[in-house]
Order: structure tokens, then C-alpha cells, then sequence
């Protein structure tokens, strides 16, 4: 990695807390194993003042409802898998191995089509905050692979005589 990038090190330490972050939701999925999610449920309408009728909470309560333990143990695994590859790009990224900037370039951009057609279907200041962030990322990473990719200038030998 070239010297003075020390963005790069920004988006390894980003990478690493969304990997925090999604290891701590599996954490949550898998406490959920043992109190059962019935209860779970209910104490988050009520202390959310979500009114059962309405559309959204009926389904995130239908959602928990069809959850079986065999379904929250898949989700507990998928969050550490994730989890396990956003620690692994943070690393590579923090060590200034290539392969994690060009990871790190593929893992961002994959989700940008995504981003656009969410943000076609309804703008949002969250969705446009992602969408940029994310574009920043891959960008600034695709800068940093440019630069390593460039051989470091010669000093001209006549200047040295």
C-alpha cells in the first residue's frame, strides 16, 4: 500500500465494526434461542407503542411467530459468517495486503445496485447516506489499488551527479 493512505486503514476500521455490529445481532438471535421469541415479541410492541392492527408490526410479529429454533440457529450462523468476513477484509486492509483492497472494492461495489434501486424506489436520506458512503469506499479503495498498481517514480539519475 502506498504510503499516506491512511483512508485505507478508515475503511479497515469500518469494516471490522460492521463485523462487531453483526456479531453482536447474532449474539442477539442466539439469546433469543433461550427465552423464546413470544415474549421478546410482546415486550417490543409494548414498549414501542406499536398497535397490533396495524400492517408492519403484524408482520414483523407473524415473522417471529414462523421463526423456528432450527431457522434462528441459520441466521445466528449467517451473521457470524458475515461477521467472520468483515474481520477478515479488516484485517487484510489493516496489514496492507492487496487482496483485501481488492476485496474490499468487489464487497462494496456488489451492493451498489442494490443501493440505486432502493433509492429509485423511494428517496430516502438514509438510503442516499449509504449510497454515498458505499460509493465513497469503493472509490477511494479503487484509488488506493491504482496507486499500488503505479511504480514508484525514479529519480532521475542525471539530478544525482
Amino acid at each position: 500500500m502506498t504510503q499516506g493512505l491512511h483512508g485505507v486503514r478508515v475503511v479497515a476500521a469500518m469494516e471490522a465494526a460492521k463485523g462487531i455490529i453483526v456479531l453482536l445481532a447474532g449474539f442477539g438471535v442466539i439469546e433469543l434461542l433461550h427465552y423464546g421469541l413470544e415474549p421478546v415479541a410482546d415486550e417490543l410492541v409494548r414498549h414501542t407503542h406499536l398497535n397490533l392492527a396495524s400492517r408492519y408490526p403484524r408482520i414483523f410479529r407473524d415473522l417471529l411467530e414462523n421463526l423456528s429454533d432450527q431457522r434462528l440457529w441459520g441466521l445466528a450462523a449467517l451473521a457470524f459468517g458475515y461477521a467472520s468476513v468483515r474481520f477478515i477484509e479488516a484485517y487484510g486492509l489493516w496489514r496492507e495486503r492487496r487482496w483485501a483492497e481488492w476485496f474490499a472494492v468487489a464487497s462494496g461495489g456488489i451492493y451498489i445496485p442494490f443501493e440505486l434501486y432502493e433509492l429509485a424506489e423511494g428517496v430516502s436520506w438514509l438510503k442516499a447516506a449509504t449510497l454515498g458512503i458505499n460509493l465513497a469506499v469503493v472509490g477511494y479503495m479503487s484509488y488506493a489499488l491504482w496507486l499500488t498498481a503505479r511504480p514508484p517514480p525514479q529519480a532521475d539519475s542525471s539530478l544525482l551527479r
